[in-house]
């Protein structure tokens, strides 16, 4: 007989609002995740860009095992030669390689710094611009989201999320994405600015790329460092391997997590050996992390890697993302925008997206809404998913607008 957790999940898991989900999942693969009750729900959301090779895929499980057979934690970060680190970092730098963009003042990106997470990439990140470029200030945009531990918090674009846990790091200043002008805040001041390709909590806002190349320039001529943050865009959810190739320009530092492990926690900031070999000396050990480049999720996001790029589930996401445009008509859907299988169904206000979004998870369709952007449906499924589930999918969202 199956027991039910959801009485433990409230009284023991620490809750973050008071509306929790509380779907309870007992197992999961594809595009498909399944209650003890045997119900099934279609994953639009991938656990928020995560599963992008969907879940429990074949190739990533058979990684994760072979790596269990051999070790998992070691050492802290970066002291003994594992094979799982090199075989991933190295994959990493050749998708950096393959960018045909001219690369940043300071080279190629060629040094991978291994992470448990976004948040964690972006706090790496924040130290490295610091001790590389001498400076204080940061630059990001508003409606940006880049993690919820303090440094990360305090590039966040919306004080809503940051007012009750000041004071945070001082020297923050926010522009608007997409805006020219505001680039004119870039100084001989500024440390890093970071900027999402596409905008993500903000709503999947896309750019122009004469935006992206400005700024690119900017950040050349002032020295200060350009942070990608492709946490959410990357691994191929946008129609290419990442979403910066789009825009004819490459960062400085680029940061990954999310989709990145198949399902394993990790992360990574990336920069030119130039900029990482400032962590190494005044002081030593300048960034240092226990579980950072863990070996399990290593091997999982080496697999995932290779998976995305095998299966081409990149140039594939554009034509499935093109479906779900062409299917999401109806006078409630405002605009469906993005690229790739990163898309918003725009609706007129909260409460309608709301209704629909609890409708269709009793339907079996699980979306979501954006922090920044309460009355936009979250489109981001798993990019193995088929034509035939894309039109099942959008199926059951008009039929809840419909009904």
């Amino acid at each position: 007989m199956h027991i039910s957790h959801r009485q433990h999940f409230f009284d023991h898991l620490a809750q973050t609002s008071d509306y929790p989900l509380a779907l309870e999942i007992e197992r999961a693969e594809g595009v498909y995740m399944y209650g003890p009750d045997g119900k099934t729900y279609m994953d639009l959301i991938s656990g928020i860009a995560v599963s992008n090779v969907g879940h429990r895929h074949p190739k990533v499980l058979a990684a994760i095992h072979e790596q269990l057979e051999k070790h998992m934690h070691l050492l802290v970060y970066g002291e003994y030669v594992q094979g799982s680190q090199v075989k991933l970092a190295k994959a990493l730098s050749q998708t950096l390689d393959l960018a045909s963009a001219n690369p940043s003042p300071y080279g190629r990106i060629n040094n991978i710094y291994f992470t448990n997470s976004g948040t964690e990439a972006v706090e790496g990140s924040m130290k490295l611009a610091k001790r590389f470029t001498g400076r204080n200030e940061f630059i990001s945009c508003f409606n940006a989201y880049h993690g919820a531990t303090q440094g990360a918090l305090s590039l966040a674009g919306a004080e809503f999320f940051k007012r009750n846990f000041r004071p945070l790091l001082p020297g923050i200043q926010h522009i608007n994405h997409g805006s020219i002008p505001d680039l004119e805040r870039i100084t001989n001041k500024t440390a890093a600015v970071f900027i999402e390709v596409i905008g993500g909590e903000s709503g999947v806002r896309v750019p122009s790329g004469d935006y992206l190349v400005a700024l690119r320039k900017r950040c050349t001529e002032t020295g200060a460092l350009l942070i990608i943050d492709e946490i959410q865009t990357g691994f191929g959810r946008t129609g290419s391997f990442w979403a910066f190739e789009q825009f004819g320009i490459y960062p400085d530092v680029l940061l990954s997590a999310k989709g990145m492990g198949g399902g394993m926690p990790i992360g990574a900031f990336m920069a030119p050996h130039e900029l990482m070999q400032v962590l190494k000396s005044n002081p030593i050990l300048g960034h240092i992390t226990t579980f950072g480049g863990h070996p399990v999720s290593c091997a999982s996001a080496f697999a995932t890697l290779n998976v995305i790029i095998e299966e081409n589930l990149a140039a594939k996401s554009i034509e499935k993302g093109n479906l779900f445009k062409s299917l999401l008509v109806h006078p409630a859907i405002k605009e469906v925008r993005g690229a790739g299988l990163m898309l918003a169904a725009e609706m007129e206000s909260f409460e309608k997206l709301k209704d629909t979004i609890d409708r269709c998870i009793e339907k079996g369709v699980v979306t979501d809404w954006f922090l920044f952007c309460d009355n936009a449906m979250r489109i981001a499924p798993p990019l193995t998913i088929t034509e035939d589930q894309i039109h099942e999918a959008c199926s059951t969202i008009l039929e809840v607008l419909n009904s």
